[in-house]
């Protein structure tokens, strides 16, 4: 049933991705999906609470990315993040700007919520990244390590605000590449630069 559950949402984001938050209704997905109103209420309550699972699933889905990659191993600091970034820029490409701001207008406290319990998560994986790219020699030493994790994290999110980089002027892989690129670049030292350069052709965003 979860599974079944996985797979309506998935195809919700697209039609959400294709057709905006708001103009959808539950009607509509009922038709688009060849469900009855009955069945799809056996799986969302509203349209609020379908906004809400399906923040949840996101959310879920940034979380197993950054747990698959063993932050605190010994795999090299750049090179974790280029595969994270990777996965991240191939799973996130259909969540549009204009549906991160449909949801953050007309259902606030379920996405603000959502952002917070993002941003918790990742922030104590990009510290642990860090932590260990200075150790590695991979990083600049002088970093502030809770302050530059916060500012990627604020990065990920203003990729998604239409009103800094509307979605007919900027594709979301080429925010994401350009976006990432700049953070490697502001937070690595010759050695980290000079290993990145090598990498990331062999792993393209």
């Amino acid at each position: 049933m979860e599974k079944f559950r996985s797979d309506i949402l998935e195809k919700i984001r697209q039609l959400f991705f294709n057709q905006g938050v708001r103009s959808v209704s539950m009607d509509d997905i009922s038709r688009e999906l060849g469900l009855s109103r009955k069945q799809l209420n056996n799986y969302f309550s509203n349209k609020k609470d379908l906004v809400r699972q399906l923040l949840d699933m996101e959310r879920e889905q940034f979380e197993i990315i950054f747990d698959t990659d063993r932050f605190d191993g010994d795999v090299n600091a750049i090179d974790i993040l280029l595969m994270v970034s990777k996965e991240l820029d191939d799973k996130f490409t259909e969540v549009s700007p204009s549906m991160t701001y449909d949801m953050k207008k007309y259902y606030p406290d379920i996405y603000n919520k959502h952002v917070e319990e993002r941003i918790e998560s990742i922030n104590e994986k990009i510290r642990i990244n860090l932590e260990k790219g200075i150790k590695q020699g991979m990083y600049r030493n002088d970093l502030s390590v809770e302050l530059v994790s916060r500012l990627y994290i604020r990065r990920l999110m203003d990729l998604h605000d239409p009103e800094i980089f509307p979605a007919d002027k900027f594709s979301f892989q080429t925010l994401f590449e350009v976006m990432f690129d700049h953070f490697i670049r502001g937070i690595a030292n010759e050695k980290g630069i000079f290993h990145y350069e090598k990498q990331k052709n062999k792993i393209s965003l």
